[in-house]
């Protein structure tokens, strides 16, 4: 055995937990990243900490509070964190400054933050400083806590969830139109915690039309509730649609320029924004990008089956999360997207199945295109 292989289990083992910390903050950081930090000395926890909210203490800040609370001194101590330190100063002071004041040894990161702010910066900060930096300890396993805020920092735009709703047989409604409910009660607590950890939601008219859904969280206790967007090419939303009349922001994207609509949905409590048209109807690339400059960074898409059909088609999802009820509807029920049919096998859409696991008498299928970016 190497000398390089127990640092390398000790630094997975601390890591570990600095994720378990992190997780602590998944319904609350947004926008910005959940990140967890443990500090020790001679191997033993000396501090720990996690980021709770936006404005609030980063997670080094606050494992450093919590030594000296323990009466611990963090001078000479490793700290280990699931992102790397920040080093520009927002509505907090910079963590590298934080670290190198407190003296410590060493930091062993995670994952780096994308974050064009930081990208290596803090590394290079506390490096300049002197301190031991070690980087790419459970990189996969610590980017993936942010898999949104990555998606925004490098691209603009939120990451796209699409959920779906279908019988075995693929259909998302019966003949006659009804959908509610195919899937079962526990299914439905699930799209809840979805809706949680997503700092908006998203459906388009026909959903409204539809269902007039609410699109808010309904989990027991107090819940920030995510932005609710509406995709109405035509401002037809009715200024009765339940969800105006709920706490949180309704935004509805349009491409009309009526101003009595407009000025009728506005007072009803709505958001109005203009997005252009393209030929499938609201450019859905400008959506993304209103919403990323929002600094939304995973959206959760309640469609039917024409907003799933563009958006995968634009490719401009990242995944699909579809639960599947132990139903058969037939043919006279409403199919699950509308794609162009393929004409052979090879002209069909690849996916890549990256969870699949029973919710109540459900299955859930977590799922990405193999091929987003291929039309």
């Amino acid at each position: 055995m190497s000398a390089i292989e127990p640092r390398r289990a000790i630094h997975n083992f601390f890591m570990q937990r600095a994720l378990e910390l992190a997780r602590c903050g998944w319904y609350s950081t947004r926008p910005n990243p959940r990140v967890g930090c443990v500090i020790t000395h001679y191997n033993v926890v000396r501090g720990e900490g996690w980021h709770e909210r936006a404005g609030e203490g980063h997670a080094e800040v606050r494992a450093l509070e919590d030594a000296r609370a323990r009466g611990n001194d963090p001078k000479g101590a490793t700290v280990y964190v699931t992102l790397e330190p920040c080093s520009h100063s927002g509505r907090t002071a910079p963590c590298t400054q934080a670290l190198i004041e407190a003296g410590v040894a060493r930091v062993v990161i995670g994952a780096q933050d994308p974050n064009p702010e930081v990208d290596g910066r803090g590394i290079a900060a506390l490096r300049e400083a002197g301190i031991d930096v070690v980087t790419g300890v459970m990189a996969d396993r610590c980017a993936a806590l942010n898999a949104g805020f990555n998606q925004r920092m490098t691209s603009g735009r939120p990451r796209v969830r699409v959920k779906l709703a279908m019988s075995l047989d693929g259909r998302t409604a019966a003949a006659d139109g009804s959908s509610q409910w195919i899937t079962g009660e526990a299914a439905r607590h699930d799209v809840h915690r979805l809706r949680a950890e997503s700092g908006a939601v998203m459906i388009g008219r026909g959903t409204m039309a539809a269902d007039d859904p609410s699109l808010n969280v309904r989990l027991e206790g107090p819940w920030a509730q995510p932005l609710r967007v509406v995709l109405d090419s035509d401002l037809a939303t009715p200024a009765e649609a339940r969800m105006l009349a709920l706490d949180g922001t309704t935004l509805i994207a349009t491409a009309s320029d009526n101003t009595e609509r407009r000025r009728e949905l506005e007072q009803a409590g709505a958001e109005v924004v203009p997005i252009e048209r393209d030929e499938d109807g609201l450019n859905l690339a400008r959506v993304l990008a209103m919403l990323g400059e929002r600094e939304i960074n995973d959206l959760l898409v309640e469609a039917g089956p024409t907003l799933a059909g563009a958006l995968t088609r634009a490719g401009l999802v990242d995944e699909f999360v579809i639960y599947v009820a132990p139903l058969l509807i037939g043919d006279g029920g409403r199919a699950l997207m509308a794609l162009a049919g393929a004409f052979g096998l090879d002209d069909a859409k690849a996916l890549v199945f990256d969870n699949v696991e029973p919710i109540g008498a459900d299955l859930r299928i977590t799922a990405r295109l193999a091929h987003p970016h291929s039309e």
